[in-house]
């Protein structure tokens, strides 16, 4: 099973820009998206069938903001929209399918960058967001959970650490959160095959960043720990541009 996950920082703007004639090249089982800022009518779901895609959607409700999508190959036994809490349900950050006895969760996890009550609203999310995937785990124990985190956990994950201190997205205690993701039992899957530096999945439309790879490696494949001997590759597709943000990729056996 192939995994992708993207930020497309609108997903009209992504289409513009040839998201649909990429996705046949990348040969994604699954297809998880982030930042999709449409509502379902606003999403062309028939152009995905055409590729043989099955749709799932979750908007947000504020239009044009947030939301998220997974596009399957595979029908999913279930899907599983939000977390069943209005305060996060309403902005569209998370949504669920179950293959066989793999989950995969696609997130997305707030930006603290305007400060103060979001930067609180992110913390909120992340300390409910923990709960809930390791209460959701006592059930569904294989869970791949895919998205834009909105934090680089190490300094080899943004460029120039020294320069960031006090930048949200990584703050010390954004990152201890992810300390603490990490010791619940789940694995960086990227960080298992590729240690090494330099190598992001976002950079700002400002100042050439993306020219210069100027960037942040905010967006993960995690997995938890029962599906570490399924992991077959991982990478990150720095080179594919629709977005702000580039894809991310995870092979793993189903057997």
């Amino acid at each position: 099973m192939k995994i992708v996950s993207y930020n497309l920082n609108g997903i009209r703007s992504a289409i513009s820009k040839g998201l649909l004639d990429w996705l046949p090249s990348v040969g994604a089982d699954v297809f998880c998206i982030q930042e999709s800022k449409a509502q379902p009518e606003q999403i062309p779901v028939e152009e995905f069938a055409r590729l043989g895609y099955k749709s799932y959607i979750h908007s947000a409700q504020k239009k044009g903001y947030s939301g998220v999508a997974i596009f399957s190959r595979k029908e999913p036994d279930r899907v599983v929209v939000g977390m069943n809490n209005p305060k996060y349900d309403a902005e569209g950050r998370v949504l669920r399918a179950d293959y066989g006895d793999i989950s995969v969760v696609c997130v997305y996890i707030p930006s603290g960058t305007t400060g103060g009550e979001r930067q609180q609203f992110k913390m909120e999310f992340l300390q409910d967001f923990l709960l809930f995937i390791q209460d959701l785990r006592k059930l569904r124990p294989n869970i791949i959970v895919c998205g834009d985190y909105n934090i680089c956990h190490k300094p080899i994950d943004i460029n120039h650490p020294e320069r960031q201190v006090g930048v949200s997205g990584f703050l010390p205690e954004e990152r201890e959160w992810m300390d603490r993701w990490e010791q619940t039992g789940m694995v960086d899957s990227f960080r298992v095959f590729d240690q090494s530096a330099e190598r992001y999945s976002w950079w700002s439309y400002r100042f050439r960043a993306r020219e210069r790879n100027a960037g942040w490696r905010i967006d993960y494949m995690w997995v938890s720990t029962s599906l570490s001997n399924k992991l077959q590759s991982a990478d990150i597709l720095a080179d594919v541009v629709h977005s702000d943000h580039c894809p991310v990729e995870l092979v793993i056996s189903e057997k």
